[in-house]
Order: C-alpha cells, then sequence, then structure tokens
C-alpha cells in the first residue's frame, strides 16, 4: 500500500473504529473534495486501495473499517445497519469532513442509504455498488434469514481456517480475472474478521419507504449481472428509483457482485464522471 497514506482511529458511540486516509490531513489533503468508502461484507477498509490510489489525485479519500471488520472494535452485538450508519456519521464528523461524497459497496451501500436517509445534511452526493434496499432489509427472523445466516457462519469459519497464502490461490481460482491488487486485502480482510459481525439478532428492520425519500443529495447506483452474482435486479433498481427520484443507474455488463474487482476500468470510469457532475455548481449559481 501506499506509504504516505495515514492510518487512525476515531472514537464513536463507544467503541475505536479505524480508518486509512490517502492524504495525512495536512492543508493539501484537506483541499481535495471528500470522498469516504464504505465497504461490503468480510472487507475492509484496505480492500478499496485500487480505487483509492487511483482517486487519490483529484479526491481526500478515507477508508472506513465498519465495526467488527478491519482493525475497528469487534462489540458483541450491534450490527444493524441503523448501528453502522451512526457510526459512519460518526467517523465522517469527527474528521471534520464536509458533505464527502460516499461510495458504499453491498453492505457498505446499504449503510450509506441508511446514513442519506437518517442524516441528509451529511453527504454531499452518494454512489452505491450493488445494493438496494429489498435486498438488504435486516433484524426479524424468519427461516429464510436463518438459513442464509447460517450458511454465512459456516463460511466465515472455514475462512478461518486457511491461511493467507491459501485464501489468495482459493480466490486467485475462482476469480482469475481480479488483479493481484485485489486479492492480498481481501485475504487479509477476512483473516481480520470477527465472527461477532454475525451477530444480528438485536438488528432493527429498515423502514425503507419511510427512509429512503428524505435522501437529497445526488445519487448513483451501479449495477451488475445478477447471473453472474450481482444482488440488484433492474425491478430492484426500479423500486430504489421510486423511492429517490434523483437516482441515477449506471449498469455495468459483464460483472457479479463486485463489480469494480470484476470490471474496474469501466467502474473508474463510471465513478469518476458521477463524482465530476455532482461537483458541479447548480445552472442557477453559474
Amino acid at each position: 500500500m501506499t506509504t504516505d497514506w495515514y492510518e487512525g482511529d476515531v472514537d464513536v458511540n463507544g467503541l475505536r473504529l479505524h480508518y486509512t486516509r490517502t492524504g495525512n490531513g495536512d492543508a493539501g489533503a484537506a483541499a481535495k473534495p471528500s470522498l469516504v468508502l464504505a465497504h461490503g461484507f468480510s472487507d475492509d477498509g484496505r480492500c478499496w486501495a485500487p480505487v483509492a490510489r487511483a482517486l487519490a489525485p483529484d479526491y481526500d479519500v478515507v477508508m472506513v473499517d465498519a465495526r467488527g471488520h478491519g482493525k475497528s472494535d469487534a462489540p458483541e452485538t450491534g450490527y444493524g445497519l441503523a448501528d453502522l450508519a451512526a457510526d459512519l456519521h460518526g467517523v465522517i464528523t469527527g474528521l471534520g469532513l464536509h458533505r464527502p461524497a460516499i461510495l458504499g459497496h453491498s453492505m457498505g451501500g446499504a449503510t450509506t442509504l441508511v446514513l442519506a436517509g437518517t442524516y441528509p445534511e451529511v453527504p454531499g452526493a452518494i454512489l452505491i455498488e450493488d445494493a438496494g434496499a429489498p435486498n438488504l432489509g435486516a433484524g426479524a427472523s424468519t427461516p429464510e434469514t436463518d438459513a442464509r445466516w447460517a450458511r454465512m457462519r459456516a463460511w466465515v469459519t472455514a475462512l478461518k481456517g486457511k491461511t493467507r497464502d491459501e485464501l489468495i490461490e482459493s480466490q486467485r481460482a475462482e476469480t482469475p480475472h481480479w488483479t493481484e491488487d485485489e486479492l492480498g486485502p481481501w485475504a487479509d480482510a477476512k483473516l481480520r474478521l470477527s465472527p461477532n459481525v454475525l451477530n444480528r439478532r438485536d438488528a432493527a428492520p429498515v423502514d425503507w419507504p419511510a427512509l429512503l425519500p428524505h435522501i437529497t443529495c445526488p445519487g448513483l447506483l451501479i449495477t451488475a449481472e445478477p447471473a453472474r452474482g450481482a444482488m440488484v435486479t433492474e425491478e430492484g433498481a426500479r423500486e430504489l428509483q421510486a423511492m429517490i427520484p434523483q437516482l441515477r443507474v449506471a449498469h455495468i455488463p459483464e460483472a457479479g457482485h463486485s463489480i469494480r474487482r470484476d470490471r474496474f476500468d469501466r467502474y473508474l470510469r463510471v465513478v469518476r464522471d458521477f463524482l465530476e457532475q455532482a461537483r458541479e455548481p447548480p445552472r442557477s449559481a453559474r
């Protein structure tokens, strides 16, 4: 990883939450627009390294480790989306970031949606990579959700039984198109992951229809191919747009759930274009 990146912690909601920042917090970094990156389940902030490296010349990029992930504290409970959104809000305010753009993948995308609906004055723009409200409800125990989390627990347990090299080799075989820059951080995140992240019995369900219309900032939903493992369908994207009318949708073909890892160059162009447009002043202000 780039050696001049800065790592630090913010005390939020009684926890120590870790972040990595492409600048060191000096005046030069602060002069750039802020971009906060929220990772998916079982990843951590350093999994964003290729994206952060590409965007660092133009943005002050902050990669946050969610509770239970990376180097952040891992309490026994408190892993609902409202908790994660409150944590992310605390990091943003703790670092003094002014209306940052927030880019979230999967769990991080759902967290970003909850944050933008709960604290609409905080984000300047949101970008959601393969996450949507209909797929990512949380809290209530049903046979389907219980079975899903049982499979997830078995998966996490299996990961913990492997070495870093074994993890890298198995993932390389499964996703040969991923770059080597992706594989190391992916494996490191799995080894750092706390099993406590699976303790979601206390997670309150999100009232998406009530929450999402409060989002006022520009938004982008990045979708891919459900046949390749992407979660958000065309119908799911339309449902999200019905609740967030200003939400744009960019579809990237030949990609699955980890869109940026599957089609990095195309993904980066989509993200850059949206961020540049979101920074433009309204016509009335020109």
